[in-house]
């Protein structure tokens, strides 16, 4: 009998919680966008972090720069023409800084539309003037800004 009355002693002890002692702190971090402290943009521990570009800002429609240079949207491309073509083509209106060629996963040719970013608005202004239009390898191009401001919107108006 003494051996079932420790066998039950030693179940009971098993099925209680042992108390454990708390370990977590009375300061807790948190975590995510409304828990964040001050950035403050003046220590070298953060880095870039806090400071970004900013482009000036006009009132009322019309072209906007992108953070690395002036972009124009080109459509109408042949589904052969390599960036080389496109390059030689758009740089005798000025330095081309980058050429996004998007190319077709499936078949591997151009999608048919490219952007040109040049480092000035005056090098891209004459580029859409001067080829919006043409021909480019057997097809008509269409040329505009890529990226345009919209109309001025009114103090309070909602989206």
């Amino acid at each position: 009998m003494a051996r079932r009355e420790q066998y039950d002693d030693e179940m009971m002890d098993a099925e209680q919680p042992q108390r454990v002692r708390s370990t977590v702190s009375s300061v807790r971090k948190q975590k995510g966008r409304g828990f964040r402290e001050r950035m403050d943009t003046e220590d070298p521990r953060n880095g870039a972090r806090g400071s970004y570009d900013t482009l000036e800002t006009g009132s009322g429609p019309g072209p906007a720069k992108s953070v690395e240079g002036w972009v124009i949207f080109v459509t109408g491309i042949n589904e052969e023409a390599g960036e080389e073509d496109i390059h030689d083509t758009f740089a005798e209106y000025g330095e081309v800084k980058n050429i996004y060629l998007n190319l077709d996963r499936r078949t591997g040719y151009v999608k048919g539309y490219a952007m040109v970013e040049y480092a000035s608005k005056k090098e891209a202004e004459d580029a859409i003037g001067s080829m919006n239009g043409q021909e480019f390898l057997n097809q008509p191009l269409q040329v505009t800004w890529c990226f345009t401001k919209g109309p001025a919107r009114k103090r309070g108006a909602r989206r």
